[in-house]
């Protein structure tokens, strides 16, 4: 006979029990559950902290702390990320929607993230957030990413499995964008709006609005469209 799917309470907490496994400042306790072994600041998506013991502070990123250039941005778009600065000593448990969480660690390399898709990164990376305002009128709400350049660790979430594509001279990649999550900092998307597409789909598509990425390097994709398309001009 199989095993019961049932737990005692006893086995439930020893099942679930948070564990330490060595990793570092940042620790998967789960596949969807990042653990944060804070001893200072540590940069966070707004609204991702689930849980944490120990003394720590959370404070909201300021509109200037990016510089002016971001916050006349900002005035004019309306558009932005909100980071929240955690400070202190403790351990800072965050996810995000129960997505799949990837840990990456840069050394003097730079990436491109899309800003919803940011969980937390070291304040040893600078960040920069940047509007693709010609896709504001396509993509409702518009997208953003960060723009991380330095040292450190960043994690990332996906809704499933990311897949990585390598982008070579002579064979540009072309993405959706709602499935776009990062991509590698040499690379510079162009936008295009496929018209046989959204002829074919009969409706306001997103996949009639692609990314298109030439040169070298890389895009990261993930099997989820994760922004709602708009239609233009209503």
């Amino acid at each position: 006979m199989p095993p019961s799917p049932s737990h005692t309470l006893e086995e439930f907490i020893a099942k679930t029990a948070q564990q330490d496994r060595g990793q570092g400042l940042f620790e998967l306790e789960t596949p969807r559950l990042l653990e944060v072994n804070l001893n200072g600041r540590i940069n966070t998506k707004m609204g991702s902290m689930v849980a944490y013991r120990g003394q720590i502070k959370f404070t909201r990123e300021k509109m200037l702390d990016q510089g002016l250039g971001n916050l006349l941005k900002k005035a004019v778009s309306g558009e932005g990320m909100s980071i929240t600065y955690a400070d202190g000593q403790g351990k800072l448990y965050l996810a995000d929607e129960g997505k799949k969480i990837s840990i990456i660690r840069l050394d003097n390399e730079e990436i491109f993230i899309n800003g919803n898709d940011v969980l937390a990164f070291e304040p040893s990376l600078a960040h920069r957030i940047e509007m693709m305002r010609k896709v504001a009128a396509l993509v409702s709400g518009g997208l953003f990413n960060i723009h991380l350049t330095g040292s450190g660790m960043v994690a990332l979430t996906t809704h499933y499995e990311p897949i990585t594509l390598k982008v070579e001279p002579g064979s540009p990649v072309i993405t959706d964008p709602n499935a776009t999550v990062a991509w590698s900092g040499g690379l510079t998307p162009q936008f295009r709006t496929d018209t046989s597409l959204r002829t074919f789909l009969g409706r306001a598509s997103g996949e009639s609005f692609q990314m298109l990425f030439e040169g070298s390097g890389f895009v990261v994709i993930q099997p989820y469209e994760e922004v709602a398309v708009a239609a233009q001009g209503g």
